[in-house]
């Protein structure tokens, strides 16, 4: 198994509202992930190298890119393609939801519900290469997961670590301070954002 060491900006883009959306009835549960997967694959069509994915989780989809030498140039081209995944993600979301406006299922009278919250992390990670695979590890890929479990209210937001905003100065002045403590991390010090609030170009 080829392994190699690069420091890289992580982002969980995380549709809320899912567990919720399925429900146990076959019928739903098919219409959800078909909605879900169509949501993802209108985010994931979106982004630009170097902005790649890793891998879909459920209702999440993780992307990483590599940072070379400049760590906070990388941030801030990362966050431009998060902000992007927003309008994606609505205008997705519209058409699915018109698209099966005739459908009665718990699945498709509720896509109006769904909303998507993105986490932002950087840090030094393991590449691991097996077969067709690629797989991340380290104790930042572990970080940005248990972002995911946090307490924040709303189901609209971006999350950024504090290793992301010491990098995108304008995070001082945008959005809310933000502590949590996470399990095995400690009290993380974080940047909550609307993503309007994010850069452009």
């Amino acid at each position: 198994m080829a392994m190699r060491l690069t420091h890289a900006v992580m982002v969980l883009a995380d549709i809320s509202g899912y567990t919720q959306f399925i429900t146990n009835r076959e019928v739903s549960l098919l219409h959800a992930e078909q909605v879900i997967n169509d949501l993802l694959e209108s985010m994931i069509d979106r982004t630009e190298h170097p902005l790649t994915l890793n891998k879909l989780e459920g209702d999440a989809a993780f992307l990483y890119a590599e940072s070379g030498d400049d760590h906070a140039a990388a941030v801030h081209d990362t966050l431009v393609q998060v902000a992007a995944l927003f309008p994606a993600f609505y205008e997705r979301l519209d058409q699915v939801r018109q698209d099966r406006s005739h459908c009665g299922c718990d699945a498709c009278a509720n896509v109006a519900n769904l909303r998507l919250k993105a986490f932002v992390h950087c840090g030094e990670i393991a590449v691991k290469q097996f077969r067709q695979f690629e797989e991340l590890a380290g104790e930042d890929v572990i970080l940005i997961h248990r972002l995911m479990k946090n307490h924040v209210p709303g189901r609209e937001y971006v999350l950024l670590s504090g290793a992301v905003a010491g990098l995108w100065p304008p995070a001082a002045g945008l959005g809310q301070a933000y502590s949590e403590e996470f399990e095995g991390m400690g009290l993380l010090e974080l940047r909550l954002l609307d993503p309007a609030n994010l850069p452009r170009s």
